[in-house]
């Protein structure tokens, strides 16, 4: 017995046994890694139930085919939910004041939004991105309006504040720029819009740094509406500002224009466009009309569409005119009480200016318009 033993001892012990036995550990866990890898794909592609929130029911979803994009706008809904937002297509920026927003919504915290359940652990619900497409301009020209109609589709995730990186914020770092971004899936486009970059000189330098194949989208509308529509925003924050009329002119007598006042000066499109073309073709840029964008929305939606190449979803069901505002509104969802307007600083009342000085601001910029147009390829009827 004791001879037996000692022989069964020194097997176990032998380099060649110890062997064996650790590629037997092995050859188990490659296995036990594969059944559950394979365990993993299977799980996906099995049908599961999503509740469909607009529906107000449950149904079937799968991840294969076209069954990823809506799997994929439901989890977006999910999560949406699970941060306190609406869970409509449209946000509850949506219905923000966009002053207001321009000026409290600047990043505060570290990640420069609050934290968000689904943020904290997303896995496969995607990553923070840096922007492929960024609306850069102008200001009063209907860039809120034209950011939250695109995030009607499933395929673009933006940001709602305006990050201010490119003009204001630079010194912070492109980390601390992609940590504002929201997380996006494969295919879908990560979005932001600061109308000011189109007229801040170091702005087209910076993104093309970041980017030299981002798209950029300007909202441009008919300069001496859109100089007075900036006065009356202006205004209804100071009502104590000097009139229109003595900030438009240098010199009443002789007519001259004071361009270095930011109303007038914006409106310049075809200076600004210059500085731009230093490092982008035209074709990386897309001008969007901010007068046909209230009269046509799903004509203009249809443009931006096809220049960000993505289909063609938001649509002219998507929309009614809001005869009250004076602009369109998205219809409202299944299950909405309230269809999806811009807040009330949208659709001010302008102020009564004197015909003599919008047919001198119209003559001055005439030159400019007609210079713009020649830019672009597209006659925007200003005149």
């Amino acid at each position: 017995m004791e001879c037996s033993l000692s022989w069964y001892h020194s097997d176990l012990t032998s380099p060649a046994a110890l062997r064996k036995k650790l590629l037997l550990l092995f050859t188990m866990l490659l296995l036990w890694l594969y059944i559950l890898y394979s365990c993993a794909g299977l799980c996906l592609s099995l049908p599961s139930l999503v509740y469909d929130y607009e529906a107000g029911r449950q149904k079937s979803a799968t991840a294969s085919g076209a069954g990823v994009s809506e799997l994929r706008s439901k989890l977006l809904l999910l999560r949406s939910q699970a941060a306190g937002e609406e869970t409509t297509p449209a946000t509850r920026d949506l219905l923000q004041d966009y002053a207001a927003a321009s000026q409290t919504d600047i990043p505060t915290a570290a990640s420069g939004h609050s934290p968000r359940p689904f943020d904290l652990n997303l896995g496969g619900f995607g990553a923070k991105k840096l922007p492929q497409a960024i609306i850069i301009g102008v200001k009063k020209g209907g860039t809120r309006a034209l950011l939250e109609f695109l995030r009607v589709h499933p395929d673009i995730r933006a940001v709602g504040a305006e990050p201010h990186f490119f003009d204001r914020h630079y010194d912070k770092g492109m980390e601390w720029y992609k940590d504002l971004m929201p997380r996006t899936l494969e295919g879908q486009i990560t979005m932001e819009k600061t109308p000011s970059y189109f007229v801040t000189m170091e702005a087209a330098a910076r993104i093309y740094a970041m980017s030299k194949d981002a798209k950029l989208i300007v909202v441009v509308r008919d300069p001496v509406t859109r100089a007075i529509s900036d006065y009356t925003q202006t205004l209804s924050k100071k009502p104590d500002i000097p009139s229109f009329e003595s900030l438009t002119f240098k010199n009443r007598t002789t007519g001259l224009i004071d361009t270095s006042w930011s109303a007038i000066q914006i409106g310049i499109y075809a200076k600004h466009l210059e500085n731009w073309l230093q490092y982008f073709p035209m074709r990386q840029i897309l001008f969007v009309s901010g007068e046909r964008l209230i009269s046509d929305p799903a004509g203009e939606l249809s443009r931006v569409q096809d220049f960000l190449a993505l289909k063609r979803i938001i649509t002219d069901k998507h929309f009614y005119f809001n005869q009250t505002k004076g602009f369109p509104c998205l219809k409202k969802p299944e299950g909405s009480s309230k269809p999806h307007c811009l807040g009330k600083t949208k659709g001010r009342t302008h102020p009564n200016i004197d015909p003599e000085i919008v047919q001198r601001l119209r003559d001055f910029y005439r030159p400019f318009n007609m210079k713009f147009y020649q830019m672009t390829g597209q006659n925007f009827g200003w005149d």
